[in-house]
């Protein structure tokens, strides 16, 4: 089973940005679990939301062709948590994209304050690596995130993020 840990994206910007939110609700298994009695979405599931999201940023700016990877966190901060009924929204901007690699940086908001920031630097593995092993299809941009992503049609053209404080 894939995990999403973005619900829809808020504004698409090809090859510049990307913001998506994700709804924290009470339904979700993983908020009673993390730590009993005090339900939170965990600061490394807010990386992988932001994860998700640059990384379509950057699969899109690409023509979804290679398997884009994250490689590492270069860097994350967190100052507060999120928990049932907040709604996170991850802003991504692309710094930097050649044919191997993409850098990132974000912001995190919960309810519309920021609560974190996230540098990211991803691979562009494409399908089919023989040296790495690689299947010979795209493993990451499935159906599943296709699906998601096809959703941008309807922000693509609101020209920028909400707020726009990355």
């Amino acid at each position: 089973m894939r995990w999403f840990w973005i619900d829809t994206f808020v504004a698409f910007e090809s090859g510049k940005r990307a913001s998506a939110v994700k709804n924290v609700t009470l339904a979700e298994e993983y908020l009673h679990d993390h730590f009993p009695g005090f339900p939170v979405l965990p600061p490394p599931l807010m990386i992988e939301g932001m994860a998700q999201t640059a990384g379509i940023l950057v699969g899109e700016a690409r023509g979804f062709r290679d398997n884009v990877i994250l490689a590492k966190v270069k860097s994350a901060q967190f100052d507060d948590y999120a928990g049932p009924g907040d709604q996170v929204r991850y802003d991504a901007v692309l710094e930097t994209l050649d044919e191997r690699a993409a850098v990132t940086r974000g912001t995190v908001y919960k309810n519309g304050q920021p609560i974190g920031r996230v540098e990211l630097i991803f691979s562009n593995l494409p399908p089919a690596d023989n040296a790495l092993g690689l299947p010979a299809k795209n493993f990451v941009f499935t159906e599943p995130l296709m699906t998601l992503f096809r959703g941008v049609g309807s922000v693509a053209a609101t020209g920028g993020i909400p707020g726009d404080e990355c």
